[in-house]
């Protein structure tokens, strides 16, 4: 793929290059084996009769994005153009682990605040959820001290995602023992299922008998919903505030050309009480309020809850 860093004149032979490329990708990695053979038909028959001949680079990417969504309504699925030039090397697994664990620890374990507010109502915010590993002191630091609180909120609006195995551990805080099945993890390229459950032993006190409120936004994503998607499925959060965003297929990034990166989803969520996920629709929230009234109203409730 040498040389096509200018793109914008390229002729029909570069294209069609650049998506046998990338459909080289979607049939290797999508986490549905079936619908990516249907995507590679579809796509190919575009092909074949000239539908992307002569498009430019942002063009093509539109294009043919929007005809993967027509066959499949899979927003993870897309092919993206970047002005600036990129590596096409393959990527590196590890150094992307090491840098999501050098953002996590920059940022506190993704733990923004911890408080306990008038009437004894505790609040811990969320931006990003850790690596159960690097990030299980923390998590366990924040629920230390919110331990006898009467309640607690549960702030993931700002949430962009994180680990799963993270999700699970945060989860396992609001349940009584290791007992509790909460979903599973199916990866594609090694074709097996992880199961998630709650956490036999934690560094901190449960707290697995009193009322939790979930604040969510439009753009709380990933891994912050899998932990309001989990809770509300086990009936043991109260969800406020609004629709999530709707990202629950982990998703694999790879460069086509200098400028042209497919995104496939390589993997799913499926919740052990639902069996399906929130991809696509969202974690859709017991009282719907506006975001920014989230914290007022189920504050409002928290307090006159227990006792």
């Amino acid at each position: 793929m040498q040389g096509m860093h200018g793109m914008q004149g390229k002729p029909a032979a570069g294209n069609a290059q650049i998506v046998d490329a990338a459909l080289e990708r979607v049939v290797a990695g999508y986490v549905f084996p079936e619908r990516a053979a249907e995507l590679d038909a579809a796509i190919r028959g575009r092909l074949a009769v000239g539908e992307y001949d002569g498009l430019s680079g942002p063009a093509l990417c539109e294009t043919v994005t929007a005809h993967l969504q027509e066959v499949c309504a899979d927003k993870h699925l897309r092919l993206l153009w970047q002005d600036e030039p990129q590596s096409v090397d393959p990527a590196d697994d590890d150094a992307g682990r090491a840098a999501f664990l050098a953002l996590l620890r920059a940022e506190s374990q993704g733990i923004r605040r911890v408080e306990r507010l008038d009437g004894n109502v505790g609040r811990i915010t969320v931006r990003w959820i850790a690596d159960a590993g690097e990030g299980g002191r923390a998590i366990g630091a924040a629920m230390e001290l919110v331990a006898h609180t009467r309640a607690l909120l549960l702030d993931l609006r700002e949430c962009q995602g994180g680990s799963p195995a993270g999700a699970a551990l945060w989860c396992s805080y609001f349940f009584p023992d290791g007992d509790v099945h909460l979903n599973d993890f199916y990866e594609r390229c090694t074709d097996s299922v992880r199961q998630y459950w709650t956490t036999a032993h934690l560094p901190a006190p449960r707290y697995p008998d009193r009322p939790v409120y979930v604040l969510t936004s439009a753009t709380t994503f990933s891994g912050g919903e899998d932990v309001a998607y989990t809770l509300q499925a086990l009936g043991r959060a109260v969800v406020v505030g609004e629709t999530t965003r709707g990202g629950a297929h982990p998703t694999g990034r790879h460069p086509v050309t200098e400028h042209i990166t497919v995104t496939v989803p390589t993997a799913r969520t499926v919740n052990a009480v639902t069996g399906t996920n929130w991809e696509g629709v969202g974690v859709r929230p017991d009282r719907a309020v506006p975001a920014e009234r989230a914290l007022e109203a189920a504050y409002a409730e928290a307090r006159g809850a227990g006792t």
